[in-house]
């Protein structure tokens, strides 16, 4: 396991380095000093305009800048977000956290219940609850998360007033209280639950219903074995194992959802700082957030190897 996690973490160097160079390279064309300074930069003269470019170190060339930036992250220093005005890390740090927990809070909902629904659909193939998931599982495939969350803001907030419509607190409260915050993760954790939620259904269904299918599956319930047994001891552990490398193909999905569920619901994580980093050409925040959006890809793959491996005895660490 632990010769496994290094070598991926001697392959996500390069492409940690690929990545960040590339956003250096596609942000490049673009001015920051005129995102920066807005309007108040139209009427300015060329030699205000260079010396605020020399300020954010725009006017060096851009594979010079993402050295610079790269050597200076190596030792933890992340630079200074010109559109936040402050640390890139204190920037991250404020948001982080909330980002993390409704990402936790929808993917666990996504899991349990995308499982729950999928083994009993398998159970009995056919019958009116596996049409049901299926159905409802391929229409919210095709759905889009904000058109999801809208409809959720709508019903939920509008027209039922069961749920807050988005925020961290409600309007007007400077504290923040764990039972504030439970009641406003809900919603926009179930919409980024309820996107990710029909992958899992449709992939533990096929799953299972093939290991029912199973010569070791039939020769359990030959022997006599309860149906119970059968399909939590045996059918589930082996239709659950494709199910493990699906975590880590959702992590990117699971991250874009979360930066449209965020931006819908006015959730304080990372979304809104990538929207103002990517508008404003911000180099040093907008490096750091693709970085670390990277990050999660490449730990939900070998999350998802490692738990592949420790399910099926068969599979070798050392050959992932």
């Amino acid at each position: 396991m632990a010769r496994l996690a290094g070598r991926r973490a001697l392959i996500a160097v390069p492409v940690l380095l690929v990545v960040t160079f590339g956003v250096f390279a596609a942000a490049s064309p673009f001015d920051p000093v005129r995102a920066y300074g807005g309007t108040a930069v139209l009427g300015a003269d060329q030699e205000t305009l260079d010396r605020l470019r020399a300020n954010l170190g725009a006017d060096e060339p851009f594979a010079l800048r993402w050295w610079d930036w790269l050597t200076r992250a190596a030792a933890g220093d992340l630079g200074d977000s010109s559109v936040m005005r402050q640390p890139v890390t204190e920037v991250i740090g404020e948001r982080l956290v909330w980002s993390t927990l409704l990402c936790a809070v929808a993917f666990g909902i996504a899991v349990l219940v995308g499982t729950l629904a999928g083994v009993l659909a398998a159970r009995r193939p056919g019958s009116w609850f596996d049409r049901t998931v299926t159905s409802l599982a391929y229409s919210l495939e095709a759905a889009p998360v904000f058109w999801v969350a809208l409809l959720a803001i709508w019903l939920f907030a509008l027209q039922w007033d069961l749920l807050p419509a988005g925020g961290l607190t409600d309007t007007g409260d400077e504290q923040v209280s764990a039972g504030q915050v439970l009641s406003h993760v809900i919603l926009p954790a179930g919409v980024l639950a309820v996107a990710q939620l029909p992958w899992f259904a449709l992939y533990v269904r096929q799953g299972v219903g093939d290991a029912l299918a199973e010569d070791p599956v039939r020769g359990a319930r030959a022997r006599g074995l309860s149906e119970r047994t059968v399909l939590l001891g045996h059918a589930l552990r082996s239709g659950l194992l494709p199910v493990l490398t699906l975590i880590g193909s959702r992590v990117p999905e699971l991250i874009t959802g979360a930066l449209l569920v965020e931006t819908v619901f006015s959730w304080p994580g990372i979304a809104a700082a990538t929207v103002e980093a990517a508008t404003s050409v911000d180099f040093p925040l907008l490096a750091a957030l693709t970085t670390l959006a990277t990050v999660a890809v490449l730990a939900g793959n070998l999350l998802a190897d490692l738990l592949y491996g420790l399910a099926d005895p068969r599979v070798e660490l050392s050959e992932l």
